[in-house]
């Protein structure tokens, strides 16, 4: 019986979660200002937020060597270019083409992890790569840089390429740190690393724009953050992964309650396409291990 409550707990996180994550794109909609300070507002407020769960838990702060120091604080600076591209996806198009694109990172994690990790690559991963970049057609309209859908496009590339990036040294990190405790450093680091652009920007947000960047900063990404990582306690990494292929879905579907974005049947389509790919790698990946 317990085992099942803990089972039901764990879903309900991680699904709450994805929720939350798949959530957090409308913002590049809903916050007026450039996607340099809605990153610097996301990753302070997460920050404050994490470093107070870490004292709560009573969660070490304490980094094993300068390599991983350093590591850490690479990872904060790719964190930042990640969710910077990810929101200039999302205000130069929409958010179905900034999440969608953005969805195509398992396709950089396939070809990149095998040579960081010294892993085969398989047959199955090229099947699966080849299908993400035949939805990726369908979904660009033109190639042409002048057109705002391709330039989304190229950004949420840009952004699951980064995001891609961030998982593998997470795999590195999280073996000798606490997952909590990797987060708080990586946006501590991707605030510092934002400071001089914001500042030098001349930025100046309302009160609204600094609200809404509290939410999303505190809920949609701290609070979700801490949920994903409780589920872990509960269900299995594979359930998680498979989980979270949600968050486009999520977002596509918010956005057009929420702000009348309707994807084009291209877009529909091509969307279909890489997130079936990217289900059945993680359905497949599960087998594996």
């Amino acid at each position: 019986m317990n085992f099942l409550m803990n089972k039901r707990l764990g879903l309900i996180q991680i699904h709450l979660a994805v929720f939350l994550f798949g959530f957090a794109g409308l913002f590049g909609k809903f916050i007026h200002v450039n996607p340099l300070a809605i990153t610097f507002g996301r990753t302070f407020f997460a920050g404050i937020t994490l470093f107070i769960g870490l004292i709560l838990t009573r969660t070490t702060f304490s980094i094993q060597s300068c390599r991983d120091f350093l590591t850490l604080l690479l990872s904060g600076v790719v964190l930042a270019v990640h969710w910077f591209t990810f929101f200039q996806s999302i205000q130069v198009s929409s958010v179905a083409i900034g999440l969608l694109s953005f969805s195509t990172f398992p396709l950089f994690v396939t070809f990149m992890e095998p040579y960081f990790f010294g892993e085969k690559l398989k047959g199955f991963d090229v099947i699966i790569a080849v299908i993400v970049l035949m939805g990726l057609f369908l979904v660009i309209p033109a190639f042409d840089l002048s057109n705002h859908v391709t330039q989304g496009v190229f950004w949420g590339i840009l952004s699951g390429l980064t995001f891609a990036v961030l998982s593998l040294l997470n795999r590195m990190l999280v073996r000798r740190h606490q997952p909590l405790a990797v987060a708080f450093y990586q946006h501590a680091f991707a605030t510092l690393f934002n400071l001089p652009a914001v500042i030098l920007s001349g930025v100046s947000p309302s009160g609204q724009d600094i609200l809404l960047l509290v939410v999303l900063g505190v809920v949609c990404t701290a609070l979700a953050q801490l949920l994903f990582i409780g589920s872990l306690r509960h269900i299995k990494a594979q359930m998680a992964s498979v989980t979270a292929g949600l968050e486009p879905v999520y977002g596509v579907i918010f956005a057009y309650f929420l702000l009348s974005e309707v994807p084009t049947l291209r877009t529909f389509i091509g969307g279909l396409m890489i997130l079936a790919a990217v289900f059945a790698a993680m359905v497949m990946q599960m087998r594996v291990e």
